[in-house]
């Protein structure tokens, strides 16, 4: 497995795995973008970061995070400076280790450009992905009476980081 960076053309892929990763209980979310499309329309704008699983040749995973308005904000909204991400594996390559890598090399990615932290939204009832989540450093930091959950990391200095600013 490969993790390569993403970009504009990878947007149909990004959407696909939108899909995977919104319509978590359905088998056939069918063709509209629905309301996680704010999480791909107009990408490439300032803050948008992709990173891409390839196995064989074939995409197999994606994670991703782009930056929101107050005024626009997606479902794991914390504030303008913190990145939302999104996650999503191809069913048939779950339970591989790829979401694991994806999330630790994005993660990596958003604290070497500088961001202080990553927020995501999670239906509160898939408690298996809250679990996945909770075991990479995300923290529940809004529960209200809807079905989300928007957790956050805090991206802590590298080690390396660490020792150049001693």
């Amino acid at each position: 497995m490969v993790i390569r960076r993403g970009g504009r053309q990878d947007v149909r892929f990004l959407r696909d795995m939108l899909h995977h990763a919104y319509y978590w209980r359905e088998r056939d979310p069918g063709e509209e973008p629905g309301p996680v499309a704010r999480y791909v329309k107009g990408w490439g704008r300032p803050g948008d970061t992709a990173l891409i699983a390839v196995e064989d040749a074939f995409p197999v995973g994606a994670a991703w995070y782009r930056l929101f308005r107050r005024d626009q904000p997606g479902y794991g909204f914390v504030d303008e400076e913190t990145p939302e991400l999104a996650l999503a594996v191809v069913p048939s390559r779950r339970r591989r280790g790829l979401g694991d890598a994806l999330v630790r090399a994005l993660c990596d990615r958003a604290r070497s450009e500088g961001y202080a932290a990553l927020s995501l939204s999670v239906e509160r009832d898939n408690v298996a992905l809250v679990s996945f989540y909770e075991k990479h450093g995300f923290e529940r930091v809004v529960e209200d009476g809807g079905d989300g959950v928007t957790m956050l990391r805090v991206l802590h200095p590298s080690a390396d980081e660490q020792r150049a600013n001693i």
